[in-house]
């Protein structure tokens, strides 16, 4: 049933207006937000037909004022506030805050989820079910013409789903920690991303309530120590295939296609993948990314793919991961300047560069036209004694050793990935095992500021036709804390890689890419292993399948690590000047 309410300023006497507006200027200044304009009402419930005959459920936040709005949209699969109610104010919070300063908010829920009719099928409906959304909308008494879209993760694909020869009133979109190719957000670099998938899988199982809203009790049950360790044990012993069974008490029809369709070109997502049609979008768009989000590296090749297309995409990379609470609202603080500038013809907030980077190590913000900036790449070489060195290797050196064994596969410690343990993270607990490499380099003299992309060129030789490499670089801490920064692995198979005369392979690993300053007496430290797990799921070895991998225990590998003359494995960094730096038009100190 369709139901209307106001928020806010209901049986509020002249005192009590006061007070409230008072309250809500003093969140906003703490928010950082521009104060707001005006009370809000909501409609809730309200039905939203698709084609097929299947009815989708929206609430309408909206200002209390006469006069038509712009309108942002957001679908979800999380729950609409209606629909989660038991999560209180925190539920309706960005749609209240976008309501108050001048916007029809629709809140949907997409299919299957909730109260929406149908069936979830990730990514699957998103294209066609927004676009007959977005038709909708414009439809409706209260639009205005001018539409936007908003929102991270899934919310930030969906909006990637209806992009590509958009309708001339959606003006704007926001994607948030997201991307529009997922297949290799699942498949990074040729592994499994096996945590975030069990972890996003366990979400949408729990929160499954077809028709109904969510409760206290399945809250409870999502959040029970019980569950909680359920999934750590399947994510530490679980062959990949059964592991939603071992975790969840059932499969998870979802996760099994992920897992059976490891092809980025496959069936399954060469449907959901959105990527071939950026070139297709002439919406403006801002991308909203972290620096340890688990999609950055493909939401860095969107706004690529973008800039290549004669777009001018705007890009800000702030410095959080993607669980990370301040996420939300710096979100919608970095939204709003763009929905205003888009839908409102605030153009002056455009006068800021394109792009926008959060400089981690400092309190710096850096504005500049275009992603990456000049660089001038520096390798630090891979020494004997587990040294890092910009010195090339000038003699002979004794490769270094270790066995990785997938029935005990090398932790990863916080990084890119969706749970509440990702992001920067001490790495001292797995510095200390045998199947870990460090190579650490003085304390720096004065501070280095690396932004770009990061490298790892690595000479190597196994045991095994089929294996992993990961490499890992790390900011040292006069104290000792070595802190994670970026990472990255190469899969390895037979052909892949460079033969070397000797026998021995050479890698290039990408590393991710990062905005950090290592400052005067840090250190920079490099890890070499064969695995971190759960983030990625451990090479089995022998060239089984995802879904077989860790079944039947695989065969321990010998990895070589090489540093000499003819094999000068490096770890090369994208160095900027100072002088670079204020080129850059260092800006925004916080």
């Amino acid at each position: 049933m369709r139901r209307s309410a106001v928020l806010s300023l209901t049986g509020l006497g002249l005192a009590g207006l006061g007070a409230y507006v008072a309250r809500r200027k003093l969140a906003a200044r703490a928010f950082g937000l521009r104060p707001p304009d005006y009370a809000v009402t909501v409609e809730r419930n309200l039905a939203v037909p698709m084609p097929d005959g299947v009815t989708l459920y929206a609430d309408r936040y909206a200002p209390r004022a006469a006069g038509n709005f712009p309108t942002i949209l957001l679908r979800t699969p999380y729950g609409r506030p209606s629909e989660t109610r038991v999560l209180g104010p925190f539920a309706e919070q960005g749609a209240v805050l976008f309501a108050e300063r001048g916007y029809n908010v629709v809140v949907q829920g997409v299919r299957g989820r909730f109260r929406s009719a149908g069936s979830f099928d990730p990514f699957v409906h998103e294209a066609a079910d927004g676009r007959a959304t977005l038709a909708w909308i414009a439809a409706q008494p209260w639009f205005d013409g001018n539409l936007g879209m908003w929102g991270p993760s899934y919310l930030g694909y969906v909006q990637w789903a209806v992009a590509g020869d958009a309708p001339g009133y959606l003006k704007a979109l926001v994607p948030i920690v997201t991307t529009s190719r997922f297949s290799r957000a699942f498949y990074p670099q040729g592994a499994f991303a096996f945590e975030s998938s069990l972890r996003w899988a366990s979400l949408i199982h729990a929160t499954h309530r077809p028709g109904a809203n969510l409760d206290l009790a399945a809250l409870l049950r999502l959040l029970s120590p019980q569950r909680q360790a359920a999934l750590a044990t399947a994510l530490a012993t679980q062959p990949l295939g059964v592991a939603d069974r071992a975790a969840l008490g059932e499969p998870v029809s979802f996760y099994q296609d992920w897992l059976d369709d490891s092809d980025p070109e496959g069936g399954y997502w060469s449907r959901v993948d959105q990527h071939r049609a950026l070139a297709r979008i002439h919406v403006p768009v801002h991308l909203i990314a972290g620096w340890y989000d688990l999609f950055l590296a493909e939401q860095l090749a969107d706004y690529s793919t973008l800039l290549a297309a004669g777009r001018t995409p705007y890009l800000t990379v702030l410095p959080r991961y993607h669980n990370d609470p301040a996420l939300a609202l710096d979100g919608i603080r970095e939204g709003l300047w763009w929905l205003d500038a888009q839908l409102k013809g605030r153009r002056a907030l455009l006068q800021r560069r394109p792009v926008r980077l959060a400089l981690m190590g400092s309190h710096e913000w850096h504005e500049m036209d275009y992603w990456p900036p000049p660089a001038a790449m520096t390798r630090y070489y891979l020494h004997a004694e587990g040294m890092l060195s910009t010195h090339p290797p000038a003699e002979a050196s004794t490769p270094d050793h270790y066995r990785y064994d997938p029935r005990n596969p090398t932790p990863a410690l916080g990084g890119p990935v969706l749970g509440p343990q990702g992001g920067p993270r001490d790495q001292r607990p797995i510095e200390g095992r045998g199947d870990l490499l460090c190579y650490t380099t003085p304390p720096l003299p004065h501070e280095l500021d690396v932004i770009g992309y990061v490298r790892l060129e690595l000479f190597v030789r196994s045991s095994l036709g089929y294996t992993d490499f990961v490499g890992r670089l790390c900011d040292v801490h006069p104290d000792g804390r070595s802190i994670n920064v970026c990472e990255g692995l190469c899969r390895v198979a037979p052909g892949t890689g460079e033969p070397q005369p000797d026998g021995s392979l050479r890698l290039e690993l990408d590393l991710w890419a990062t905005a950090q300053r290592f400052r005067a007496g840090h250190r920079l430290r490099l890890h070499i292993c064969s695995a971190a797990h759960p983030r990625w799921g451990a090479n089995p070895g022998d060239g089984r399948r995802f879904r077989d991998a860790g079944a039947v225990p695989g065969p321990a590998a010998d990895q070589t690590i090489y540093h000499d003359v003819d094999h000068p494995s490096a770890l090369v960094l994208p160095v900027v000047s100072a002088t670079t730096r204020q080129a850059m038009e260092a800006s925004d100190h916080t």
